[in-house]
């Protein structure tokens, strides 16, 4: 075992899928130029001095780019690993990602694969509307592609090697205050969960959720971020005599819809917290589903925390309003009671 961060573990499951198979490679922009921070938060910082720049390829500034040759790429039978700096960027991608590699497998009737990574960072960090978004659910929608959260370094590392050996395409949804506070570049306010990780290869499946904490009184579901302040609020809410059960679902596509709905039968209740807006998330799918097969064991309506329907804000002092809280979380399950 290796005490870890999270951009540490990224950067070694990286690297020894590399390691592995020659046919992985990172692409992205600024992800091995010499005296650079290894990307925009660092995560592949010194491994164009391991693997060379013909595995760790620098591009332009040009996402869509970056998109079609992933996409090709795997196609032809390569295991690319794209780097995209911040999330908000996918949107330029949209058509290689939604209209071609979501969809090749069912268009050729399984003859084509296309096993390739998008890491993306997600979270408000004070950077105002086009950089701050959490956009999992945009790509939830599209039967095709998987979409993983990773919110500790055991979960980064072992979530990672899988995403790289799937045949499927995979986004890996990264939070900017999750990567630790190690390393050139720190962001502020961000929190450090240094967990102990393998050294020896493993794998975490996608598709699997893992309870967090337990308790019986309410079941909380929460990604990234929002999983922390949720274990949070759960301490909180033990001390008002309310004991919460935490789960992290850890891959959004697939769902673990058993696991929740395990844990709802047990608890009655059922609370979705996430960063992004409200409306359309990928909270109220997973309440949906909820309703679907869970309904007889529901005491009450199921809620959510999350974001209002308006772009993050530039800030600080209004994006501490925008993110939810805490102290929201703990409100919204009293309320419940």
């Amino acid at each position: 075992m290796a005490m870890m961060t999270i951009a540490e573990a990224l950067r070694q499951a990286i690297r020894e899928e590399m390691q592995r198979d020659e046919r992985v490679f990172c692409i992205g922009e600024d992800i091995g130029i010499p005296g650079g921070f290894g990307g925009a938060f660092t995560v592949t910082l010194g491994l164009s001095d391991e693997f060379g720049h013909e595995r760790i390829l620098d591009t332009p500034i040009s996402e869509a780019a970056i998109a079609g040759i992933a996409l090709g790429a795997a196609i032809a039978g390569m295991r690319p690993i794209a780097d995209v700096q911040y999330a908000d960027f996918l949107f330029n991608m949209m058509d290689q990602l939604v209209n071609e590699a979501a969809k090749m497998r069912y268009m050729s009737g399984g003859t084509l694969s296309v096993p390739m990574v998008m890491r993306a960072p997600v979270g408000a960090t004070a950077r105002g509307a086009q950089h701050a978004q959490s956009v999992e659910a945009f790509f939830t929608h599209v039967p095709g592609l998987k979409v993983v959260c990773p919110a500790t370094a055991y979960d980064a590392k072992g979530l990672l090697k899988s995403a790289v050996r799937d045949e499927n395409p995979v986004l890996v949804f990264e939070h900017k205050l999750l990567y630790g506070s190690k390393g050139p570049r720190t962001e502020k306010g961000s929190i450090s969960p240094v967990g102990e990780v393998p050294e020896d290869d493993y794998t975490v499946p996608i598709g699997k959720g893992v309870v967090r904490r337990k308790g019986k009184d309410v079941t909380i579901v929460a990604n990234l971020l929002m999983l922390y302040r949720s274990l949070a609020a759960a301490e909180e809410l033990s001390r008002k005599g309310v004991e919460a059960e935490v789960i992290d679902p850890r891959s959004l596509v697939p769902l673990d819809e058993d696991l929740i709905l395990e844990s709802v039968k047990k608890t009655g209740r059922l609370l979705i917290v996430e960063e992004d807006n409200l409306s359309g998330g990928w909270g109220a799918e997973v309440a949906a589903r909820m309703a679907d097969s869970g309904f007889f064991w529901l005491d009450a309506p199921i809620k959510r925390v999350a974001a209002p329907d308006v772009p993050p804000p530039f800030s600080p002092l209004l994006e501490r309003e925008y993110v939810p809280s805490e102290t929201k979380i703990v409100e919204t399950v009293l309320s419940m009671l």
